[in-house]
């Protein structure tokens, strides 16, 4: 069982900080190229990125950002909004890790939280706001039965 599914079926908290980590690869960009259909040149041909003033092709910055759902496929959060903030590009053999937080929530487990996203050197890749409901007791209890089966569509330990 995942550090974070633990968390999310002993209940989630204001202040709960989740990390996760990603070393990012061409193959990664070439898979989410693929099932997104973005083919910008900035994802394929280092003459077009370094005219944009980068020293090389960026994987696709939706790709990084995604890093926010392991951590809430592993808590169960359903999300209704998140808002980014691309600051610096992200190259490939770039280890990103993103800590999630949870900022605020109510009674009804509706929540807000703020993830950063660094690189190995530290600099802030990306911002990310985000907003939905937390599992409440009837999820928890769920996620702890999936638990004791093995949590077998679960590939994270």
């Amino acid at each position: 069982m995942s550090k974070i599914r633990k968390r999310a079926i002993e209940g989630i908290k204001i202040n709960d900080t989740f990390t996760v980590a990603r070393t990012f690869t061409e193959q990664d960009m070439m898979q989410f190229a693929d099932i997104t259909k973005d083919y910008n040149a900035i994802h394929f041909d280092d003459r077009f990125a370094k005219v944009k003033n980068l020293r090389g092709r960026i994987c696709h910055g939706l790709l990084v950002a995604s890093m926010i759902t392991q951590v809430g496929g592993q808590i169960g959060w359903l999300a209704s909004r998140f808002d980014l903030r691309f600051m610096k590009p992200v190259y490939f053999g770039d280890t990103i890790t993103c800590r999630l937080t949870v900022d605020d929530m109510d009674e009804k487990g509706w929540a807000r939280a703020t993830a950063v996203f660094q690189n190995q050197e530290g600099t802030t890749a990306l911002e990310a706001h985000l907003e939905g409901v937390l599992p409440g007791a009837a999820e928890r209890k769920v996620l702890k039965l999936m638990v004791d089966e093995g949590d077998p569509t679960n590939r994270f330990e």
